[in-house]
């Protein structure tokens, strides 16, 4: 089964990242958006697992970082990887306790690797993906819209991640929680 660690997002942040969404949408473009029912904030993909490794998992996730202390976000900025001139994938920025959320996702990649996963091979780069580019024309509108624009003002807390099962569909991957770690209130 396809999977990923994530952190959920509530439903005013999701309805923030769709506003934004709906402006960048009406500048065109070749751009797969991603649904904003299924944005959530990922900490590691996994990809394909043996089901049975599931168990395993969870638990190294939760001695790993059940004892975290939960923390605070807000959307922040609007960009692009690899960069504007070449979008990719559209983001949303994050601000707040990005030094938590670091912390954090590094605990969890530690205990994907102590549960026999493969270590990321990229730095852990804090966003919220918005979309991405099939191609690289009429992108100009997009990115001085990127340029200008910036998300609400919406808050959020990180109080529990989620290991996620994905599976694609023509119309979008479906998620569904296969397992959830709480962190620390204290």
């Amino acid at each position: 089964m396809r999977t990923f660690v994530a952190a959920p997002l509530p439903d005013d942040v999701r309805s923030a990242l769709a506003e934004v969404q709906k402006k960048l949408r009406a500048c065109g473009g070749a751009i797969s958006w991603s649904a904003a029912s299924s944005m959530h904030l990922t900490f590691k993909f996994l990809g394909e697992i043996d089901p049975a490794r599931l168990p395993e998992l969870t638990d190294s996730l939760h001695k790993s970082t059940a004892a975290e202390p939960r923390f605070s976000l807000q959307l922040h900025s609007l960009g692009a990887f690899p960069d504007l001139r070449r979008p990719r994938v559209i983001w949303c920025g994050l601000a707040g306790d990005v030094g938590r959320l670091e912390v954090l996702q590094q605990k969890v990649e530690l205990a994907c690797v102590q549960a026999g996963f493969p270590r990321e091979e990229h730095p852990f780069r804090p966003h919220l993906t918005l979309g991405r580019a099939r191609a690289s024309v009429n992108l100009t509108p997009m990115v001085e819209v990127l340029r200008s624009c910036a998300p609400a003002q919406a808050a959020f807390a990180v109080d529990r991640y989620h290991i996620y099962q994905s599976v694609l569909r023509p119309q979008g991957a479906l998620h569904s929680v296969l397992a959830t770690i709480d962190l620390s209130s204290e």
